[in-house]
């Protein structure tokens, strides 16, 4: 795995599963990288935030991809990942409302 980058949740991923061995450590970390994108994708949170919020979620998205059950997840945590969208949503300028003049 030295030409490819280990995720920063490898070792408390590694933890949390009690895997010990480091022959699936690419295999994680790719887990994780798609887990970070995916769940970034959905709340709008930056992967390099280090929110604890983010990183469970995180965390927990791998270990449903790992285990071949990630197409529960969504559903499992929609109060989460709903809860963390809101946390990060920042309104903005929307210049096709109507400014009511």
């Amino acid at each position: 795995m030295a030409d490819e980058k280990v995720n920063p949740l490898l070792k408390q991923f590694k933890q949390r599963m009690k895997i010990y061995h480091k022959a699936e450590d690419a295999n994680l970390s790719r887990i994780l990288n798609a887990s970070q994108k995916r769940i970034t994708d959905i709340t709008g949170i930056a992967s390099n935030a280090g929110d604890d919020v983010y990183d469970e979620l995180v965390l927990e998205r791998a270990r449903y991809a790992y285990n071949d059950q990630v197409e529960f997840f969504d559903a499992n945590f929609l109060d989460d990942l709903l809860s963390a969208s809101l946390t990060s949503y920042e309104p903005g300028d929307d210049e096709d409302e109507p400014t009511g003049v």
